[in-house]
């Protein structure tokens, strides 16, 4: 199989599909790949890096496009990408539909092989190529949060661990999972004062069990959620069902009634977001300000630290291509269900069922549309 790797084009988008070592790993299984000049120049991988691996170079990514069999990117295809996709041609990236209906139509029409890794399964029922992301995107949030507390920020002007005689930064997690866990591991070790909120009270218990009494640990309910968000400095929005629209848990009104120059960082952003006022923006210009309070609303998190996560995303999707490239993906979907759980849309069907119910679509199950 020939295996193509485009470089990114989303703002400030500087992670690869493929890093060298990913490549020499295809290459040894026998299939070809073929690099875009510059892919990885933005995590100091360069084409002779990729040359070494076993790669040749195009010139252009209407040329990777035009040729490769199996596209591998890191975020969800661009307006001029989706463009150059082919009928049966694999496109394995993140995707994101519930929120991105020209991004739906768009992959629908090109007839491609469209798999989420957002989307893909574990034994646990756990998202194991959403999870380092969610690791660093959750470790991020407390680094950029704390930076639009900054009164030059149009912060309040808080330091997040306070110092002594002053007290920290309130900071509250609106959900325990990979994202909220990370955010907590570095608040607290920062200093601040943390509350976590889950509708999962398993989930608190384990937060409980790892963090014990530093943090507080707090059933959600309307009711908590506001009480919270009103008295914090920080709100880090963490919330995720796999595949569909985030739930908004903050609402406009609340957003107006908390403290002036509080901050919002909404990691949830890239499935639209958590907090009713949160629209997307870029690394270019990360914030703005509604009622007073900072929106940190940043759609690619992770980009920003770029190198840390190319090798993190890669660890975790080089198993399942080398799957679709040995196996062919009829194979690969029928020998792993987990896999399988990944494709979101198929030669024009929509087979992910909390995508279809988000947009209106008719849900094809993946296993049928694949069988036809």
């Amino acid at each position: 199989m020939l295996i193509g790797v485009p470089k990114e084009i989303k703002n400030h988008e500087y992670r690869v599909g493929l890093v060298p070592s990913s490549v020499r790993e295809f290459v040894a299984h026998g299939h070809q790949v073929v690099v875009e000049t510059n892919a990885g120049g933005g995590i100091g991988m360069f084409d002779e890096d990729y040359v070494a691996a076993g790669a040749t170079i195009a010139a252009t990514a209407a040329d990777v496009f035009a040729t490769a069999d199996m596209i591998v990117k890191v975020k969800e295809p661009q307006a001029a990408e989706r463009k150059m996709l082919r009928p049966g041609q694999i496109l394995y990236t993140y995707l994101h539909l519930a929120p991105d209906p020209e991004q739906t139509v768009d992959l629908i029409d090109s007839g491609a092989v469209c798999i989420a890794y957002e989307t893909v399964t574990d034994q646990f029922g756990r998202l194991p190529l959403l999870a380092p992301m969610s690791e660093v995107a959750g470790r991020m949030s407390i680094q950029v949060g704390a930076n639009c507390l900054h009164k030059s920020e149009g912060g309040r002007g808080v330091l997040l661990g306070g110092v002594p005689g002053v007290p920290p930064a309130d900071v509250v997690i609106l959900g325990g999972g990979m994202v909220g866990a990370n955010a907590a591991r570095m608040a607290l070790g920062l200093g601040a004062t943390v509350s976590i909120l889950d509708k999962n009270v398993d989930v608190l218990r384990r937060l409980v069990a790892e963090f014990g009494s530093s943090i507080k640990t707090v059933f959600s309910t309307r009711e908590t959620v506001e009480a919270l968000v009103l008295r914090a400095d920080l709100v880090i929005g963490g919330v995720l069902i796999p595949g569909a629209a985030a739930p908004k848990l903050v609402s406009a009104g609340m957003i107006k009634a908390m403290k002036p120059g509080a901050v919002v960082v909404d990691v949830a952003i890239d499935q639209g977001g958590c907090f009713e006022t949160s629209h997307a923006t870029t690394h270019a210009d990360p914030t703005y300000i509604v009622d007073d309070v900072v929106h940190y609303c940043v759609a690619n998190m992770p980009g920003g630290v770029a190198r840390t996560s190319t090798f993190a995303l890669n660890n975790v999707t080089l198993p399942f291509g080398l799957a679709l490239a040995d196996k062919g993906y009829k194979k690969a979907f029928e020998d792993d269900a987990h896999l399988r759980d990944g494709l979101n849309v198929y030669k024009g069907k929509v087979t992910y069922a909390a995508v279809a119910e988000a947009l209106g679509y008719e849900f094809e199950d993946p296993s049928r549309a694949i069988a036809a």
